[in-house]
């Protein structure tokens, strides 16, 4: 029996067996017998089970093969039912836009008149101290009191004016002394005038003595109605009944005649709203027009009238005043800031939603589309705005077909496809 190069892969049949097998190794062609027979295989003890051969092979890939052959033919099926859509060329192609538009019509809006101003007093009354120079010495008033005419609100110290009152009065009784005993002799000279008891020179003497006495006692009269008049000054009183808007006046404190004011006091304590307003708007306002006045902080409105418009416009800044007549109440204190609405009438107007208005350096716009479904630009005038949309003065009738979004990504002149109504498009 020949000999492999790896005889540890050569193994010896059993004697017993009758047909000669030899194994053949990985490095060794087998041996075919001179007849050309192929001498049956076998495996040694432990050997693991042969490869399925080529019919084994075929048994297990037929299925696969079928389902593949079902899903190509399928493929094809899809093919010819659903053709792919031609292609078009980028130049042939034309991207028209879809859009909503809207026609606004005409509807009933009340045309207000809206302005900012601040809470004043109607009658602003300055006190100060009209008197001589002096010391406060006592303040019977504070602000947001209310106060009667005559009331006494602060005091100035008057001891010397006190002192010559006195002096002047007691004057005054010793003038009308003199001037009734000059008087009194002067009468007694012209019983005797005719006896001839005095010389004319004398009863003349008792004439001028009885006038000069009866002139000083005005003269002393006059100046202790003037030192009552300066004592009354040093007494601050309020010269109207109203409410004290501000105080600072101070004890200790030297007024002098002229300074500062030491009270403010509001008239009446009425109260008005003052502001200004347009040039344009100035038109349309007129007194007597209901007004409704808005403070910050404060969530109910106050009603007022329109009291006085302003008889000039600044011509810097082309505005009037105007103010408003408030009833009086606490809370509308001088020098809140407020907000007023003056109802001025009501007229017909397009009103459109803000989407549908934009604006730029040339001013307020809208864009429309024509019968021939081309985008136009209309110049328009907002007057104002309401819970509904924008109010549109002029520049439309109502009847335009107006863009209602997305106006911005389009051109003036670009042809568009309008979207029927109620289809969502928008």
């Amino acid at each position: 029996m020949p000999v492999g190069t790896n005889p540890e892969h050569v193994v010896n049949p059993p004697e017993s067996q009758d047909d000669h097998v030899t194994w053949i190794g990985r490095d060794r062609p087998p041996r075919v017998p001179a007849d050309g027979a192929v001498p049956p295989l076998t495996r040694p003890a432990g050997a693991a089970e042969p490869v399925a051969g080529p019919a084994g092979l075929r048994k297990w890939l037929l299925p696969f093969g079928v389902a593949a052959l079902a899903v190509l033919i399928a493929i094809v099926l899809w093919r010819v039912l659903h053709p792919k859509a031609a292609l078009v060329p980028l130049a042939d192609q034309q991207n028209v836009p879809l859009i909503s538009v809207i026609t606004p019509g005409l509807k009933p809006v009340t045309s207000n008149v809206t302005f900012t101003g601040a809470i004043a007093a109607r009658y602003d009354m300055p006190i100060a101290n009209e008197g001589d120079t002096g010391r406060i010495v006592a303040v019977y008033a504070e602000a947001g009191d209310h106060v009667k005419r005559g009331q006494l609100l602060a005091k100035i110290d008057d001891s010397v004016m006190v002192q010559q009152v006195n002096r002047l009065s007691a004057s005054l009784e010793q003038a009308q002394a003199q001037a009734a005993l000059s008087a009194a002799e002067y009468r007694r000279a012209q019983g005797v005038e005719a006896a001839g008891a005095l010389s004319a020179e004398d009863i003349e003497k008792r004439r001028a003595t009885a006038v000069t006495d009866a002139a000083n006692v005005k003269v002393v009269a006059a100046q202790l109605a003037e030192a009552q008049a300066r004592l009354a000054r040093t007494r601050i009183i309020a010269p109207v009944d109203g409410t004290v808007l501000t105080r600072r006046a101070e004890v200790g404190q030297i007024a002098n005649p002229g300074g500062d004011a030491l009270f403010r006091v509001a008239s009446g304590g009425e109260v008005e709203m003052r502001g200004q307003i347009a040039e344009q708007d100035l038109v349309q306002v007129k007194t007597g027009q209901t007004a409704t006045v808005y403070l910050t902080g404060i969530e109910r409105p106050f009603t007022g009238h329109v009291r006085l418009l302003g008889a000039v416009i600044d011509p810097q800044t082309r505005l009037g005043d105007i103010r408003i007549t408030l009833t009086p109440d606490p809370s509308l204190r001088p020098g809140a800031f407020a907000r007023a609405v003056v109802s001025v009438a009501s007229v017909q107007r397009p009103v459109l939603p803000q989407t549908a208005v934009m604006a730029d350096a040339g001013g307020s716009y809208v864009l429309i589309v024509n019968s021939a479904n081309k985008v136009e630009r209309h110049a328009v005038r907002v007057s104002g705005t309401t819970e509904n949309g924008v109010i549109i003065a002029e520049g439309l009738t109502g009847r335009e077909r107006v863009v209602a979004t997305a106006g911005g990504f389009l051109r003036d002149g670009e042809t568009v496809r309008v979207a029927p109504a109620g289809n969502g498009v928008t």
